[in-house]
């Protein structure tokens, strides 16, 4: 069976991953687009996912690459057309939209899949199997890039439920909440704002385990030069360090993995079994730490930010 899927949001983020992954994944083809400002070559575009599900009835599946702001609109509507729902990251700008989407899909039957793509990174599995045998001593985050690199002209990322630096910020999340043996939870959050933007621009984050593990996350948008996505694990066996986003994973000074595989194939493959097997995969747990970095933050202004 090969699955009709749209992509929802023509975005960078679906130019440079979405659409390059369906075009050599197995059973996956891309049908249609919906997007108010143009489509691609090849693929019957739309301007509303309304529009797409009137004139393509036999749609199978839809990719949901919005700003998560209007995504649980959109999966709610596509889910009673009965079409499987695939939800980039973050899935949503809210945690309480979910669990009537839950009972829609089944109710309908249909697959709901939050796409976490940290998570199929090349690192993240030996990286978990590795503390899954370990004491874990401390744990240090540092996730910094440069906003204007990786969010150029995305003005809907610093209003709110834009998430601002926690959009790559959980990334890092997600990838904490599946590797680390333990549930951990926030204890400090400071966010800095931009003076002139309604999203944080950098976060300073601490949190704990039930056993008093002091866990540290930096997030910061503003840096320049080499990019940063580390996460430093000190264990009773030396230190594993999670680098470059995945691609990398060190034990002290051994490489374990230096492989640069496509996240976003390996999703697909996984929306494929989900489809197959009659289930979804909705992990919330990345998106509860983003609410409480909210929740407990203390906010600081600093200076304005100006793309140009």
């Amino acid at each position: 069976m090969t699955i009709r899927l749209a992509i929802v949001g023509l975005g960078k983020i679906a130019r440079d991953q979405h659409i390059p992954a369906i075009a050599v994944s197995d059973g996956i083809e891309l049908a249609a687009t919906v997007d108010p400002d143009g489509g691609i070559d090849g693929a019957a575009h739309f301007t509303t996912l309304d529009e797409l599900l009137a004139a393509v009835p036999d749609i199978d599946a839809v990719a949901l690459c919005t700003p998560p702001q209007v995504r649980s609109a959109l999966a709610a509507a596509a889910l009673r057309a009965g079409k499987h729902v695939l939800l980039e990251k973050p899935p949503g700008a809210t945690l309480s939209e979910f669990e009537p989407l839950l009972a829609m899909a089944r109710q309908t039957g249909r697959t709901l899949f939050t796409a976490w793509h940290s998570r199929f990174a090349p690192a993240v599995e030996p990286a978990k199997d590795f503390l899954d045998r370990r004491e874990i001593r401390s744990v240090v985050v540092e996730w910094k890039e440069d906003v204007r690199v990786w969010h150029p002209g995305q003005a809907w990322i610093w209003e709110p439920g834009g998430l601002g630096v926690f959009d790559p910020g959980i990334n890092a999340l997600s990838v904490m909440t599946h590797i680390l043996p333990h549930p951990f939870f926030l204890t400090r959050s400071e966010l800095s704002f931009p003076k002139n933007r309604a999203a944080p621009i950098a976060a300073d984050l601490a949190f704990s385990d039930q056993a008093g593990t002091p866990i540290r996350a930096e997030f910061d948008w503003r840096q320049t030069g080499e990019q940063t996505w580390d996460i430093r694990v000190e264990t009773d066996n030396g230190r594993l360090t999670f680098a470059a986003g995945g691609r990398r994973l060190l034990h002290d000074d051994r490489v374990l993995v230096d492989e640069k595989k496509s996240e976003y194939r390996l999703i697909y493959r996984r929306f494929a079994e989900l489809i197959a097997n009659g289930i979804s995969d909705v992990d919330l747990s990345p998106l509860v730490h983003v609410a409480d970095a909210f929740l407990l933050g203390r906010r600081r202004d600093v200076e304005a930010f100006h793309e140009v």
